[in-house]
């Protein structure tokens, strides 16, 4: 698709997962793409729920397998990545759990893996810190940006 519009801006539908474990540990990972640290999300193809989407980018960029405890938000943010390519991402995300697996990098979207403390979160975006956030309580209600 880049090869047809360039860097131009793309409305892309995505979907990811806070997962928590037990302790209330965050797991992240650092994206190889631009180093930062994240929370495991990606596209959902043609055909896919938001909810399959979630779980198969958790377990292919953390080797970890999760399961969904609840809808936490969904919203609009915008990306320009390093190569100048322009996203508006429709995002969907959820609370999880983790239910087995092996936390560790993919070694291409994911260079590190690792469970963080909240209070002990190295930096991220304002999109991740907000997703964070939203699944801070158990039940608490699905976020969304109020219409003007």
């Amino acid at each position: 698709m880049r090869a047809h519009v360039g860097h131009d801006l793309l409305l892309l539908p995505g979907a990811g997962g806070v997962v928590r474990d037990e302790r209330g540990r965050i797991l992240l990972l650092r994206r190889s793409d631009n180093g930062q640290w994240s929370l495991p999300a990606g596209m959902i193809e043609p055909g896919e729920q938001p909810a399959e989407a979630a779980l198969r980018e958790i377990y292919e960029e953390t080797g970890v397998r999760a399961e969904i405890e609840r809808l936490a938000g969904v919203g609009i943010h915008e990306t320009r990545y390093p190569n100048g390519d322009h996203c508006s991402y429709l995002s969907v995300w959820f609370r999880c759990r983790p239910v087995g697996g092996q936390a560790r990098p993919d070694g291409d979207e994911s260079l590190e893996v690792g469970w963080f403390a909240p209070d002990e979160l190295p930096p991220v975006s304002e999109p991740t810190k907000l997703r964070i956030e939203t699944t801070a309580a158990p039940d608490g209600p699905p976020w969304f940006a109020p219409a003007p």
